[in-house]
């Protein structure tokens, strides 16, 4: 649970340009070939309504009509033109600092938020860590597995699943003579919010979905390498292997995460984007374990 690589971002302004037109004046009449006052008074008294008609002036609230009825310009969002996945990646990429990505926008605001400067993770802060990540990833597998909205359904065995992984790490650990402690705040946290979430608004658990996910892949291996490095011996665990390509297997996600989205409105993906920064803070909370 940590960030995600960062990517550049295109996207498209629309404008609408609306030309009105006045047609120009037209004048026709009839000659009469008979020469007769009566008839030529009617016909001359004739062609002067008509110029009078056609000079005058056209009204405001017409050219208002045309104007309210032509099409505005759909406004775009970032990413949207390549999926809604996309959409969510690149949100994710403003809540990081500069320091952390170069599209970050993030303002440090407090001290937690700061970079690390100086990494020195503990094997004790490290299974606290793992086994809330584990609480955080059965509560995510059990909840697709269940369904409460069918469009779960859809996450069911991607290949992306770390819950039995973290089972294997900590028996590790265990045979190494550590103690496994049980889940703390951060985890149990975390945990109960996606439960009461997937329950009530599908739109939000999937936001936090992707980004535990695919935040673990990308960032989260990262910071495997380097606590392996430091306190590990190089040991890799489980938690940072996954059976088959991970590029593909991602694909696969982002291929059902873009079907599922497809139904439905711009105010809920919307809201699933605003969601963003919920997660942020959890897996953060979670994260800051290592150090602790």
């Amino acid at each position: 649970m940590a960030s995600l690589t960062p990517i550049s971002h295109n996207f498209s302004k629309l404008q609408l340009q609306l030309q009105l037109q006045t047609p120009p004046n037209t004048f026709s009449f009839n000659p009469n070939p008979n020469p007769n006052p009566s008839v030529l008074g009617r016909s001359t008294s004739s062609l002067r309504f008509r110029r009078e008609i056609t000079r005058m002036p056209q009204k405001a609230g017409a050219v208002s009509v045309s104007a309210t009825t032509a099409e505005k310009p759909k406004k775009r969002y970032p990413g949207e033109s390549k999926g809604f996945v996309e959409e969510m990646r690149f949100v994710a990429m403003k809540l990081h600092t500069k320091e952390q990505a170069k599209e970050g926008e993030k303002e440090v605001k407090e001290p937690e938020e700061r970079t690390v400067t100086k990494w020195d993770p503990t094997v004790d802060g490290y299974l606290r860590f793992l086994v809330d990540s584990k609480l955080v990833y059965d509560t995510l597998e059990g909840i697709v597995d269940k369904a409460a909205f069918p469009s779960y359904a859809e996450f069911r065995n991607t290949g992306l699943e770390r819950s039995e992984k973290l089972a294997k790490d900590l028996e590790w650990f265990k045979e190494q003579g550590y103690a496994i402690p049980e889940p703390s705040s951060p985890g149990v946290t975390y945990s109960q919010y996606l439960k009461e979430l997937s329950e009530k608004d599908p739109q939000a658990f999937i936001c936090h979905f992707y980004n535990v996910y695919f935040a673990h892949s990308a960032g989260g291996r990262m910071i495997g390498r380097k606590v392996a490095e430091q306190i590990l011996n190089n040991k890799e665990l489980e938690f940072y292997k996954w059976d088959g390509d991970l590029s593909q297997l991602l694909q696969n996600v982002r291929e059902k995460l873009n079907k599922v989205s497809e139904g439905w409105t711009r105010e809920e993906k919307n809201h699933c984007l605003e969601e963003t920064e919920k997660s942020f803070k959890h897996s953060g909370e979670i994260l800051r374990l290592i150090l602790s």
